[in-house]
């Protein structure tokens, strides 16, 4: 019998081939680093209620209100400047799903709903997407291997998976409405179907080969009713469109918009990390070498690596502390770690730099060797 291969079949494996390279040689753990993180941050492991909902509250109302003003715009230019204004808010908005995995259990009653029913459902990426599946990317022995869902060895395949890595995100919104419109209800009918649509195609995820367990207790209620939720909505744009109940003008750069921030979600990932580790179990000073912080001066990435992703590094130092005081985070270890600290070999400078180095480094078939390192001197 013919086995037709997918897309996912061989990204899956690229990975494989990737991983059976020699490992790197494992990078022992600065405890001095390590010690001096929890140490001067328990003081900021709690989250401030106020700066949560300002934040997540007024990128929302930018958000939307830059679509409505896009849609009703009176001419090209003034559309495209509402669309820009409503990327980067959204974004940011949605962002937010990365703090509702790792703020505490009724920490911020209530936000997880307000989450889900304001950008969540209607931008088809449910919390249930994200949670349960998260925490394996941050747990030491599954990091960067074939078990963590979140990583992909980029730096080590070929060239042209950076540039498709980025294009599969501006198809995401069709393939969304696909996943619950039609998936949802279906898989419901069949079983099998169900057991599929659960491993494979209930997270977000970028590791192909990765298959998610099906939700259990308290979670398994939450999955549900957003995913009811997102089966509602996306029936409703269907019917929207075939019907003309909206203008397809609307939907079309509703559309767009939400995927023009899944492509600058996309591209924020490629420099989350360095990529380039092989498969094998890193100590916790190798996970963060293997992520990236871009730490001020620079502005821009505020806005491509919003709500504390700017200090991804950091935050797989200390994940359970919040987004908002991720920066004092930086400054105090900053200023507390001597200069050969393996603490500042892990800040950069841009996107453009870490994304063209990523690129040049595998299409020289030199992986990982050709990633830049982190800067010595912090700008």
């Amino acid at each position: 019998m013919t086995t037709i291969a997918t897309p996912a079949d061989r990204i899956a494996t690229l990975f494989v081939k990737s991983v059976t390279k020699a490992a790197k040689s494992a990078i022992p753990d600065d405890m001095a680093m390590i010690r001096a993180a929890s140490e001067l941050t328990r003081d900021l492991v709690q989250p401030n209620t106020r700066i949560y909902w300002t934040d997540f509250l007024g990128s929302t109302l930018v958000g939307y209100a830059g679509i409505a003003a896009a849609i009703l715009a009176p001419s090209v230019m003034w559309m495209l400047v509402a669309a820009a204004v409503a990327i980067v808010a959204l974004y940011r908005a949605g962002s937010f799903i990365h703090e509702l995995t790792h703020i505490r259990k009724n920490a911020l009653p209530g936000f997880r709903v307000a989450w889900n029913v304001l950008v969540g459902v209607p931008m088809l990426i449910p919390s249930f997407m994200y949670e349960g599946s998260h925490s394996l990317h941050h747990n030491r022995t599954k990091y960067g291997t074939v078990d963590d869902p979140e990583y992909l060895p980029l730096a080590l395949m070929k060239p042209w998976t950076v540039p498709l890595f980025v294009a599969a995100a501006a198809l995401a919104p069709l393939a969304l409405v696909f996943r619950f419109a039609v998936l949802t209800p279906l898989s419901l009918l069949i079983p099998p179907l169900r057991r599929v649509v659960v491993a494979r195609y209930s997270g977000m995820i970028i590791n192909p080969m990765f298959h998610r367990k099906p939700p259990t207790g308290d979670f398994r209620r939450q999955w549900a009713w957003q995913e009811g939720g997102a089966w509602a909505w996306s029936s409703l744009l269907v019917a929207a469109g075939v019907f003309g109940w909206v203008p397809l003008r609307a939907l079309v750069i509703f559309g767009v918009i939400a995927a023009a921030t899944l492509v600058l979600n996309q591209i924020r990932t490629l420099v989350a990390h360095l990529w380039e580790n092989d498969g094998s179990v890193l100590t916790v000073t190798g996970q963060f070498l293997d992520s990236v912080n871009v730490p001020p001066p620079g502005v821009l990435p505020e806005l491509w690596a919003p709500v504390g992703l700017r200090y991804h590094a950091l935050h797989h130092l200390l994940p359970g502390v919040p987004y908002h005081a991720l920066p004092k985070a930086h400054r105090r270890l900053k200023a507390a770690l001597p200069v050969d600290s393996q603490y500042h070999a892990a800040n950069y400078d841009s996107l453009p730099k870490l994304v063209g180095n990523l690129i040049a480094g595998s299409a020289k078939g030199e992986g990982a060797d050709n990633v830049g390192r982190g800067s010595s001197t912090l700008q």
